[in-house]
């Protein structure tokens, strides 16, 4: 699969949002990759790693975020299920589920519920290594500061915001990961 064939689908014009998506997922599909290599011991699937970490942050056009140049409808926090839709629809079901699980560091059902977070009420916490090590990768760049990594502790500070259940896979990641 191409996911750059995928991005220009849905991203047609050469604009601010669509330098930012490319920039962001390259970023976060390098840091993945560069763990990944990292870990041999893990066996991860580097392709997989890297279309589906470039595909991670598809839907954010559907949501408002003018910060980003985002002007849809949605809340920002339903970007990772409306990716998940248009990737699943295109016929590739994995990397749909890393779009939709990679929000906050996942997202339980129980936090959904306790949250009252405007998106499906299901579960959507990563589960396979790959899933992982993409949300991971993710937690380390913004979309607004697209020229700098945040360090470890800028990053579990990110997630905070999502309850104690997202620091501790954090601090799972760091170990596994790192």
């Amino acid at each position: 699969m191409n996911p750059l064939a995928l991005i220009d689908k849905y991203y047609p014009e050469e604009n601010e949002l669509k330098h930012i998506l490319l920039t962001h997922s390259r970023s976060v599909a390098d840091k993945a990759l560069a763990m990944a290599r990292n870990h041999p011991e893990l066996n991860l699937d580097l392709v997989f790693v890297e279309e589906a970490a470039m595909l991670h942050d598809i839907g954010i056009f559907r949501t408002d975020t003018d910060g980003i140049h985002c002007f849809g409808t949605y809340p920002y926090i339903c970007h990772g299920y409306l990716g998940s839709e248009l990737v699943a629809a295109e016929g590739f079901p994995k990397h749909a589920l890393v779009c939709e699980r990679h929000t906050g560091a996942g997202l339980s059902l129980q936090s959904i519920l306790e949250q009252n977070l405007p998106v499906p009420h299901r579960e959507m916490v990563p589960l396979s290594l790959e899933e992982q090590i993409i949300c991971f990768a993710d937690k380390f760049f913004s979309k607004t500061k697209l020229d700098r990594e945040k360090s470890v502790e800028k990053a579990r500070n990110s997630i905070a915001k999502y309850g104690e259940e997202g620091l501790i896979r954090f601090d799972h990641w760091c170990e596994l990961f790192l």
